[in-house]
């Protein structure tokens, strides 16, 4: 028996059918190399979008960027770090909160322990207390309690597992503090390394830096050559600098500071500031980004310097309204400045 075979799916191709189905092969292949051709524009570095050199350092946040402790507690904050993309906070010793001369040892550890949970590091400990308590005050109480409360730091620095302590050593002037009587500079210079020398033995027995912060606004180590031989005065390893880029900002630029100090700078803040404003207080301080910084000079400076380690953005106003924003905000910013932002 023969079986006729239904063939009505195997007519031979038509010559208009060949050549319309190799049109479209040759179109998909022509769009296929296109795309290939625009993706490899798309992935080059774009100096408008953000640096096109990438620089090998650790992106951290202060705690005063944070509504902490009045709407966010501790562990919201670092959670809130680590969700954004930093890789550390720097934490901020108090008379009060978690990290006090209350909290003691134990409480360190706790902070540390939470801080191991979450996944995020501690890049540093600073402190507002160098204001009220100043290490050069005519006080002599003052004094007293300040070169107190800074040895304190020292241990809960190192009791948070960090070895970067910021510190203030003195001031001729304090413009914001009523309650501070100007210093002769020959006397606030003499102070000031008088505490630092009372600092650094136990600073060198528990492996914690006393990093010193350059402050224009106080008349104290106003050049990088004063902040040089202030630091190699003492001739330690434990007495580095803390470089903050916004801080001399108001009559001199950072990328000079950063290649005159070298190798002396152990930790840095990213501070942005404006040289539009007459307003020299802490308002002059914008988030990043939103000021006159050069940052491609200011990170080839430190780049030239062989500087690897943490930048901090610090800023004092959290925001009234979705105070997350200025994280997330923050965090997109110093990935462009660092020349992690790809797309």
């Amino acid at each position: 028996m023969t079986t006729q075979l239904d063939n009505s799916f195997d007519h031979p191709m038509t010559r208009r059918a060949a050549i319309s189905s190799a049109l479209a092969a040759a179109g998909g292949a022509a769009a296929f190399t296109q795309g290939v051709a625009g993706a490899a524009e798309t992935a080059r570095p774009d100096a408008r979008r953000a640096s096109p050199k990438r620089y090998d350092m650790k992106k951290s946040i202060n705690l005063w960027a944070f509504p902490y402790p009045e709407r966010m507690n501790l562990e919201e904050c670092l959670r809130l770090a680590k969700a954004a993309g930093f890789d550390a906070v720097e934490l901020n010793y108090d008379l009060d909160n978690d990290l006090s001369p209350k909290s003691g040892p134990a409480g360190c550890h706790a902070v540390r322990k939470l801080a191991d949970k979450i996944g995020i590091g501690i890049s540093g400990l600073c402190s507002f207390l160098f204001w009220p308590y100043p290490l050069t005050d005519n006080d002599a109480a003052k004094r007293g309690r300040g070169l107190e409360l800074a040895a304190k730091m020292v241990q809960a620095a190192h009791d948070l597992g960090t070895d970067n302590l910021l510190v203030v050593p003195g001031a001729v002037t304090i413009s914001w503090r009523t309650d501070y009587t100007p210093v002769p500079f020959d006397v606030c210079d003499r102070r000031a390394r008088e505490a630092v020398a009372k600092l650094l033995p136990a600073a060198e027995k528990l492996g914690v830096s006393l990093n010193i912060e350059n402050i224009f606004f106080t008349g104290y180590l106003m050049t990088p050559a004063d902040m040089n031989a202030f630091v190699d005065s003492f001739q330690s390893e434990r007495v580095r600098v803390h470089f903050d880029t916004g801080n001399i900002m108001i009559f001199q630029y950072p990328e000079h500071w950063i290649t005159a100090m070298g190798k002396r700078t152990k930790n840095v803040h990213l501070k942005e500031f404006t040289k539009k404003s007459n307003d020299h207080s802490m308002e002059c301080f914008r988030p990043l980004l939103d000021g006159t910084t050069n940052w491609p000079a200011v990170m080839d400076a430190f780049d030239q310097t062989g500087y690897r380690g943490y930048v901090t953005f610090e800023y004092f106003h959290p925001y009234t309204h979705y105070p997350e924003a200025l994280i997330y905000q923050t965090s997109d910013s110093m990935d462009r400045i660092l020349g992690l932002k790809t797309a």
